[in-house]
């Protein structure tokens, strides 16, 4: 798939300001949208300020697009209502908005804490693991992931869910060597998630490859992800930080990590 405008909503938070540089390239112009400012509009940048709770401004934002990356929303645990309306409603929002205006792909950031009450010590964590979220945040990915399978199966999307771990420049704890993912390592896979050739309905970790990993990297090799970044080479300075993890921790028992602890929520 040639991916020529690509419309990226949330496109100011942590992982859009990651994507943006990492994604721009000759010919192709990234269509930025969020209600936050986003800064000077770059070479081959279109900016937008809209939310993903309205679809008639999302319906004139996916004109003229090929494929969406979906990162807009609450990034953490949030009280049910807004988490409803924001996460909820917002992706539902992108999906119909998408098939409304005839855009063929949609790669969605979805989250570990989709399926965070599962053990991290049955790693590998495979593909497609079974939802089990640990928040109101969680249950939001599960139907996002959700939607993206009604509409590839009722109108032909194509959709990518990518249920993404720990994103920063750096690993920033002991946990985030089994969890991180690069910035370099995003940009890999969403590149991929926009084109992999008639990917129909995919589910894969938003990993990178760490020599102690707990996730399958298979299914995002299978689209053409190949990542280059391991948290390894972060081990020695990080243990000698915080020590070791408890493994009776929530970090270290459950792959929602703290999401899963008792004293966690709204």
């Amino acid at each position: 798939m040639s991916a020529e405008r690509i419309l990226i909503t949330g496109a100011a938070g942590l992982i859009g300001s990651f994507l943006r540089p990492r994604l721009a390239r000759p010919g192709r112009t990234l269509r930025l949208l969020d209600i936050a400012d986003m800064g000077e509009a770059g070479a081959g940048e279109e900016h937008l300020r809209a939310s993903v709770t309205d679809l008639a401004a999302l319906e004139r934002a996916c004109e003229g697009v090929d494929a969406v990356v979906h990162l807009g929303g609450l990034a953490s645990e949030a009280p049910w209502n807004d988490i409803a309306d924001v996460n909820i409603n917002g992706t539902y929002n992108i999906y119909e908005a998408a098939r409304r205006t005839g855009v063929g792909r949609v790669v969605f950031a979805s989250s570990n804490h989709a399926a965070g009450f599962h053990p991290s010590d049955e790693a590998p964590a495979p593909d497609y693991l079974f939802p089990a979220p640990d928040t109101y945040y969680g249950v939001s990915k599960v139907t996002g992931e959700a939607l993206g399978s009604l509409y590839h199966s009722r109108y032909g999307l194509d959709v990518i869910a990518i249920r993404i771990l720990t994103c920063n420049e750096r690993p920033p704890d002991l946990r985030s060597l089994a969890t991180w993912l690069s910035p370099g390592d995003a940009a890999r896979l969403f590149e991929a998630g926009l084109s992999a050739p008639s990917p129909g309905f995919r589910v894969v970790w938003g990993v990178s490859a760490n020599t102690r990993g707990w996730f399958s990297l298979d299914e995002a090799r299978a689209i053409g992800y190949e990542p280059q970044d391991d948290a390894e080479p972060y081990a020695a300075e990080l243990t000698e930080r915080f020590g070791t993890l408890d493994p009776e921790s929530p970090d270290a028992r459950w792959l929602g990590g703290r999401f899963c602890g008792p004293d966690f929520g709204v």
